[in-house]
């Protein structure tokens, strides 16, 4: 009777999860098509000197322009898991408009659920320009292409160590940055012999995954090994969602929104029906050979990650660490109702909750379920401050900004504040005054603070 009980319970949370989370991704989908629908209506009734405006923005939603020469160094926002960059969703911003704060910045759409390995590849190559290549051995591991999208000329082929850059990275997005830089260290690009680690400037965190989450487990990664799935989950909704999604390969659905899983040549075209059975089976794709995102987001799988990233001495690091819980006699409790988001509350709540199985070994040494108790809803605080496992990187805890400055390269300064994972992302209004004090601060850093010889002239800025 007690199994019935938890095993009824647990479908109800699935539901009420799965309700919440699609009924948001619908929100967004549907904001995207009418706020196109509303421009394209606005536009036809413009004079012919404001549609070409009109135009030029298209363009840019496209990937037709934003190639950027010179200095100051550009910054790079990347996006995290379901995220998506300019050119998809119509004229919605992943980060909320920020990207229009700085006359410099480019926003690469990544594939939003494919693996921190396989995003670092195609953010190369939308910088650098040229086609992406996954690797010759990741690629026959892996199950897939070895090449995929062709950037032609990339957003900022002048990159180099002479010309390195800032990148902001939410989410995932920030393990995806870490990666790149250690394969520019490694010299892991084919035909690049001169790149190195310097080419990276700075690298910002915004609610960064920097060692996992056990919001995986319950999304339904088994804490046992951190990369096969349980059997019903919010997560095998989502990979047969997925899969048809990217079977049905409805060209003008995908120029709106991808996945990213194109390398895998999942589409009906390609697999017809026993292909699709496959898929569904778990035989063959992405999901089967564990190359997605989350077995790299869980704690075990951020460790592997983490195992051969460096923190380099020539590389200016800050993370901001977000959290949504309080203490309250003794118990880890959300912080606020109408403060997190709905789709995000529940997680809170169970997030501070979170226990290890008693009978799965814990995933390090000195492991204690209580360090893991504060949240955002996505992830532990304790895993955005800065890199700690397998081995902790140099840090330094910040109060107020005046603290860290002059910055010093190679270490992680990070701070605390209060917010829910998505607060400075997609909706501006949620976060209200506290977006521009956030994102002015990011730049003002990365433009006047982080950087190797003497401050970069801003553009309409003379030497003070």
């Amino acid at each position: 009777m007690g199994r019935l009980t938890v095993g009824m319970l647990s479908l109800a949370e699935l539901f009420v999860s799965a309700t919440v989370h699609l009924l948001f991704g619908f929100y967004i989908f549907s904001s995207a098509v009418a706020s196109d629908l509303s421009q394209a209506v606005t536009d036809c009734f413009k004079p012919n000197t404001f549609n070409l405006v009109a135009k030029k923005e298209e363009g840019e939603r496209e990937g037709k322009v934003a190639v950027l020469k010179g200095s100051p160094p550009p910054i790079v926002l990347v996006h995290g898991i379901f995220g998506f960059g300019k050119g998809r969703l119509g004229g919605l911003s992943y980060f909320a408009g920020a990207e229009k704060k700085d006359e410099r910045v480019l926003v690469p759409d990544l594939g939003s659920l494919t693996s921190i390995h396989d995003r670092a590849r195609e953010l190369f190559y939308y910088l650098k320009g040229g086609q992406v290549d996954y690797g010759e051995e990741h690629s026959r591991i892996y199950g897939h292409s070895q090449f995929g999208k062709n950037y032609g000329q990339g957003h900022y082929p002048e990159w180099d160590e002479h010309h390195p850059i800032h990148f902001v990275g939410h989410s995932a997005g920030v393990q995806v940055v870490r990666v790149l830089q250690q394969m520019l260290a490694d010299k892991a690009f084919s035909g690049y012999e001169n790149i190195s680690e310097d080419w990276v400037l700075s690298i910002t965190s915004l609610s960064g995954a920097l060692n996992g989450t056990t919001r995986t487990y319950y999304d339904g990664m088994q804490p046992e090994d951190g990369r096969s799935m349980k059997s019903i989950s919010l997560l095998q909704l989502c990979r047969l969602g997925v899969i048809f999604y990217d079977w049905l390969n409805i060209s003008w659905l995908k120029n709106y929104y991808n996945f990213g899983f194109d390398h895998f040549e999942m589409g009906w075209r390609k697999t017809g029906i026993a292909g699709l059975i496959d898929l569904l089976l778990g035989n063959t794709g992405p999901f089967a050979s564990g190359d997605w995102i989350l077995p790299d987001l869980t704690i075990q799988g951020s460790m592997k990650l983490n195992s051969s990233l460096q923190t380099f001495p020539n590389t200016f690091y800050f993370s901001y660490a977000t959290k949504r819980t309080r203490k309250f006699m003794g118990l880890t409790l959300p912080s606020s109702v109408l403060g997190i988001h709905p789709m995000l509350f529940i997680r809170v709540l169970q997030m501070t909750q979170w226990r290890h199985p008693s009978n799965v070994p814990p995933p390090y040494k000195g492991y204690r379920d209580e360090d893991w108790e504060d949240n955002d809803g996505a992830l532990n605080t304790i895993s955005m401050t800065h890199p700690r496992l397998p081995i902790e990187h140099p840090s330094h805890f910040v109060m107020d900004d005046s603290e860290c400055q002059p910055l010093q390269p190679g270490i992680w300064y990070y701070k605390i504040i209060e917010a829910d994972h998505i607060l400075f992302i997609v909706n501006r209004e949620r976060a209200g005054v506290q977006f521009d004090l956030l994102y002015d601060g990011i730049f003002q850093r990365c433009r006047k603070h982080a950087f190797r010889t003497s401050p970069p002239i801003l553009p309409n800025e003379s030497c003070q």
